[in-house]
Order: C-alpha cells, then structure tokens, then sequence
C-alpha cells in the first residue's frame, strides 16, 4: 500500500522528483526477468522515466539527443571554406591602411609640402620599381625612420607594398621585415601574426607562443633544442629505445606549467589533446583549404629551423597520439574566422566528449565520470538539473529501504523483492478478467481467520483486526493524559486469531536449459515472485518454499529469486531430487493444507542415486520410475502435487497424466503469458473453497 504524506508548501519541495515506488515499478520487470540490478538501474538511466504530475526525469538517450543536436546545429550554420578567404581579407585590410597612410592625398610629409600630383604606388625619381623583389623593398623600406618619412620615404614604402608577393605566406614574410608607417596597421599586422603562431602552436606552449615576440636570441634558441630534444625522444619511443625522459624535464621542465606531466606518454597524450582542435579543423577542410590554411600558418614563424621542429612535432603527436581526430561536416552559409573556427573545434569535441562519457555510463561507466561543468556549458542549467537527478536515483532507492549497498556493490534488500513481487502480482490481477478465471483482486486481508478474545500487540503480518479500546489506553499510559491523544504504531493491539486454513505450497521452478530457451524460466520466475507477494500480503500465515530444479535441485531464498537463472553447465531435469527436498520441507508443517506447484517444459531426465545425480536423455525407465515413486511418497503423506506444463508435447502430456493419475493433483496446460493467472486464480480458488468447507 502506497503512503501519502502532506505538508504546508514552503518552496523547498522538489515536485519533479520521482518517488521510490516508481523508480521500482519501472524496473521490476527487468529485475524479475534477469535479477542484474545494475542492468536494471542503468537501463532506466538510460531511457528516463515520466512519472506522475510533471515528475519524472530525462535518460541519457534524451541527453546524448541533445548534444547531437547541439552538434548538428553548429555544422549546419557554418561554413569553414571562407576561412581562407577571411584571412586574407585582414591582411588586405593592413596593406589597405598601410597604403591610405602613405597615399600623398591623405597626409603631409615632415616639410608641410604635399605629394600631390602623385598617385599612390607611382614611381619617383630613384625610388624601385613595382618588379623589385620583395626582400629588396623590405631592406628599402627600412631606411626611413618611421612617422619622419620624407616624399622619397613614402614612395619606396609604396614601391615595396606594390611589389609583394601575390600568395599570403609570401606577404607575411615580406611584411615580418617591414617597418609600418601607420602604428595602427603595425598593430594589426603584429595581432594577426601573434594570432598565427598561437594556432599553428594550439595550446601547446601558448605561453611560449604568446611571449615569442619578446623572446631573446637564446631564449627562441632554448625552444628549439627542447623541440629538437623532444622529437628525439618520440623518435626513441618509435624504435623501441628508452628516452632519458628524467633529464629533459630537469632541462625544460618549466615550459610545462605548474603541472608537468611524469612520463613520455602522458607528455604526448597531453600534447595531442591540446592540438585536437587545430587537428580537427583540418580534417573538417577541403584538401586545398587545408593546403593553403597550412602554408599560412607556417608562413607566421619567421625562424624555418622552428617551423620544421614544429612540423616534425605534429607528424610525430599524429603517430604516436592515441585520441583519433574527428572530422565534422558543415554546410551553413555564415562564415567564421579562424579564431572562432578554433572555438568551434572545441566546443564540437567538449559535445563529443560528453557524449562519450553518457554512452559510457549505459555500459560500465558510472555518472561520476559525466563532466557536470562542461554539461552545462552545452545543455544549460536545465541539462545540469537533469543530470543531477540522474545521480539522486540510487540514493532515493536506498533511502526508501529498497537497496543496500554492501561494499561498492547495491544489492535489493528484501522490501525491494517484495515490491517486485507485489508488481508481478499486480500485472497478473490487472491482466485478469473477471469471470474468465474466477480471480479477482483482494484487498481484504485475512481470509480463513478467525477471531479469538485475547488480543497482542501488532506485528507485521498479522491481520489487522484491530482492538480500539485498548490501542488507544497503550497510547494514554504512554505519552500520559490530556488531548489530542497522538497514537503511533507501537501502540496498536490486536484480536489474536485462529488459523482454520493455513496452507503450506512449495513451488517446484524448472532451471533447465529449454525453460530459458522458449521465455518460460522469466514467467516462472514472475509467478514466484507474485505467489510470496500475495501470501506475505493476504496470507501471512500460510508459508512458501521455492525449490529450483535443473541437474539437482536446491532450495531458492525469495531474495535469491530474481537473480536465479535457468541452464546449469550440466544438462537435466532432476524431479526426483526436486520431490524429496518438497516432501522434507512440507513434513515440517504438521497441520494445515500441503501441496506442491510444480512448472516445467519437460519430462524427469535425470534422478538422484545415494547423492549422485544420474543424466539421460531420453530418459531411462529407472528414471521414470524414481520419479513416480518420490510421487507416491508424497500422496501417501497427503501432499497434493499441481502441475504447470508449458510444452503439450503428446509423450509429456501422458507422463503428466501419470503423475495426476497417482497423486489425484491436477494438471494445468498453459503458455507462459497465462502461466500467473492459472496460479495465482487457482491458489485463490483453493483458499476460498477450503475456507466455505
């Protein structure tokens, strides 16, 4: 029975969160059916749940839709091919307001006199001409002195601009040893060059890339020995040789950071993820963006013994990095520049990254590993929330007594089996139709009691017939007198009462392999489940044994029943052994009903012989006749034996009329869709029948 509890609202209450007996419901099919709790837990991670009035939460199938959304919507508003093209425009802008600079139309020279007359990038007397190579204007155009250039000044400054190469890396150079007119180009042409080298480099020694523009002779010299140093050691792990590893970080282990990796391998690990964004951009290029892109960023380092150490580096980071490189697909229209492209690289892989960590929690992984941070950044405080929840689920159950852990294990606790039984048993009542069976649900309790005059204090399970008067006295000779008199279950008392029908059941499970095969060991299993529900509920004192059977036969707890599975590593179907152990449970109980529920698919292929179980299949007379004869033991001791068979099969249809032939039980033919409602139906039946005679 479900409580309800009310409180006065005070903002705190969480009305989406989803109550413990719902948590159990949505995951008692699959823990009656295969017992792994952990499957069972992570499958409802993984699908969500709606539960009542706007309760409920989202799986991690709905967070991984999200994150794939997120990623679909970026590649579909973006285009990478401009990238180029963008580049290019900011350096045409330089030159652009280099030239305006210069122009004789828009300013004056040192003298006050204009150039008037002249237009921009004419030749003058002595000055070189367009065709003059762009090193020969660079050296030209650093004769003058910068904010006093004279007419002759601006023309070879003109002169050098006219002459630049037509390919981007070629103007870069030329450009690196050009001394600007105008400051403000000069601090374009300086931000864009800074902006280059920090991406050619990634994040990988971004403070050193950052600070390249001040860095000393031998400080540019420093970094290239550790880069020489560096691919010499990647070169050493290829060959199977050991790098002093020990003695490079004693060298230069202050470019690492505050944090500096201990070994080789996390040293590249550590590289190869800091330049998977750049890496990315690349793969998500077409092959002649990603040329000229390259030729661009290389063209930044003015030093070509750094670039080929940096070059070498990343051939090296991409053999010997273990993360693979995603390539995206865009197709939008809106062009991004090259920073941005780099921002977008990284929110992509953090999406994917992510959305690795869910998939990972529907397998083995656990929450814990799930970046809250980072999925909020991409989701919003809403998606936080949801995975939060998610994180709350086993702590709810274990709150509400439905799991223990024990160790670093969760393990059902023996509420938890009876609210899966309770379920089972449920779906069986609701699946009924009334009159179909002659079953119906009963929330009555006590059906064969009677009430005596004595009364005890309540216990669980008794029936719960009530004496007010002296409940309501233990509450006053408790708590003392005056109003209102507040009662508590330790003060309830109760008519003692008579078992006139107590009945004692064992049901009999068939483990073997073919119960498994053909879907039948899942329903037997829900009937258990169901039967210990039913009676802990509406028949306390009537007791159940479950017995499992399969090469021999064992005595199954109820809170071993859902993790019980069917085909041992041995073959057989040992009724025999499964009968003896029925009659010594049942010749414990010396007054009341006896029986026994037997479900199989299958004729006894296997009997006990001074402890040892015998195999045959077929099987042999000897067999048989073990079999028959436990049978007549039991009819002779007055235990009743039902059979459930879930084949028809004409040879085990006789063998099971042999067994009701000699024990006078009965014999039930069912699929294992209706293999509840026979047993439930006809346990009910029973009980009312014995209780009107």
């Amino acid at each position: 029975m479900k409580t309800f509890r009310y409180s006065d609202w005070d903002g705190t209450q969480d009305i989406s969160a989803v109550d413990a007996d719902d948590l159990m419901d949505a995951m008692a099919d699959e823990l009656a059916s295969h017992g792994d709790l952990n499957q069972a837990l992570r499958n409802l991670m993984r699908r969500g749940m709606q539960g009542n009035m706007g309760s409920g939460f989202e799986g991690i199938r709905d967070l991984i839709e999200r994150l794939k959304q997120q990623s679909r919507e970026r590649q579909e508003r973006y285009n990478l091919a401009s990238l180029v093209d963008e580049l290019k425009k900011r350096l045409d802008d330089i030159v652009r307001m280099e030239r305006e600079a210069l122009d004789p139309q828009q300013g004056q020279d040192a003298d006050g006199q204009e150039g008037a007359g002249q237009p921009a990038g004419a030749p003058q007397d002595g000055g070189q001409q367009p065709g003059a190579s762009g090193q020969q204007a660079g050296q030209q155009g650093q004769q003058g002195q910068q904010g006093q250039a004279g007419g002759g000044d601006r023309q070879q400054r003109m002169q050098f601009l006219d002459g630049l190469p037509g390919d981007f890396p070629g103007q870069i150079k030329a450009l690196n040893n050009y001394d600007f007119a105008n400051p403000e180009a000069q601090q374009a042409f300086d931000a864009l060059l800074e902006m280059l080298k920090q991406q050619a480099m990634g994040n990988m020694f971004r403070d050193m890339a950052q600070r390249m523009a001040n860095m000393t002779p031998e400080d540019m010299q420093r970094l290239k020995d550790m880069l020489t140093e560096l691919n010499h050691m990647m070169d050493q792990q290829v060959w199977g040789e050991k790098p002093d590893f020990a003695n490079f970080m004693q060298q230069y282990g202050d470019m690492f950071g505050p944090n500096p990796p201990q070994n080789l391998d996390e040293l590249v690990q550590q590289l190869a993820s800091q330049i998977a964004q750049m890496q990315s951009l690349f793969n998500s290029l077409p092959d002649d963006v990603r040329q000229e892109l390259q030729e661009m960023l290389s063209a930044a380092f003015e030093d070509e013994d750094l670039a080929a150490q940096l070059a070498e580096l990343q051939a090296n980071l991409d053999f010997l990095g273990s993360d693979e490189r995603k390539s995206y697909e865009f197709s939008g229209a809106e062009g991004v520049p090259l920073e941005q492209a780099m921002r977008l690289m990284d929110e992509l892989q953090k999406v994917d990254k992510l959305q690795e960590q869910l998939e990972n929690v529907g397998r083995q992984g656990s929450l814990q590993d799930v970046d809250a941070e980072a999925l909020e950044k991409v989701l919003g405080p809403e998606g936080r929330r949801e995975l939060e929840k998610l994180r709350e689920l086993e702590r709810r159950l274990e709150e509400a007594g439905y799991l223990k852990r024990k160790g670093d294990r969760l393990e059902l606790t023996p509420k938890g089996v009876r609210k899966i039984g309770q379920k089972a048993l449920n779906d069986i009542f609701n699946r009924l139709k009334i009159g179909r069976h002659g079953g119906h649900r009963a929330d009555r309790r006590g059906l064969g009691i009677e009430a005596t005059h004595d009364t005890k204090l309540y216990e669980y399970g008794d029936p719960f017939n009530l004496d007010l008067q002296r409940s309501v006295m233990n509450a006053v000779q408790r708590s003392g007198q005056g109003t209102p008199v507040r009662m508590t279950p330790e003060d309830f008392e109760v008519f003692r009462t008579e078992n006139l029908n107590q009945c004692s059941t064992v049901l009999m499970l068939d483990q073997s392999r073919s119960m498994g095969l053909n879907g039948c060991f899942e329903a037997a299993k829900k009937v258990a489940l169901a039967l210990h529900s039913l009676i802990k509920m509406q028949y306390p004192r009537d007791r159940l044994y479950i017995i499992g059977f399969a090469e021999y036969a064992h005595e199954l707890k109820h809170e071993d029943i859902p993790a019980s599975s069917w085909g041992s590593y041995y073959p057989g179907t040992n009724m025999h052994h499964a009968l003896m152990i029925a009659r010594r449970l049942l010749g414990k109980q010396r007054y009341g009903t006896r029986q026994v529920l037997m479900i199989t698919d299958g004729e006894p292929t296997a009997h006990l012989e001074q402890g040892i179980s015998y195999f045959n299949y077929p099987p042999t007379w000897r067999t048989i006749d073990q079999t028959l004869m436990e049978v007549k033991r039991c009819t002779k001791e007055g235990i009743i034996i039902n059979t459930f068979m879930m084949e028809q099969d004409p040879y085990l249809m006789r063998f099971v009329q042999e067994i009701t032939k000699i024990n006078r039980g009965r014999a039930f033919y069912s699929s294992p869709g209706h293999l509840g409602e026979y047993i439930v139906t006809d346990y009910l039946s029973n009980k009312l029948r014995r209780r009107i005679a």
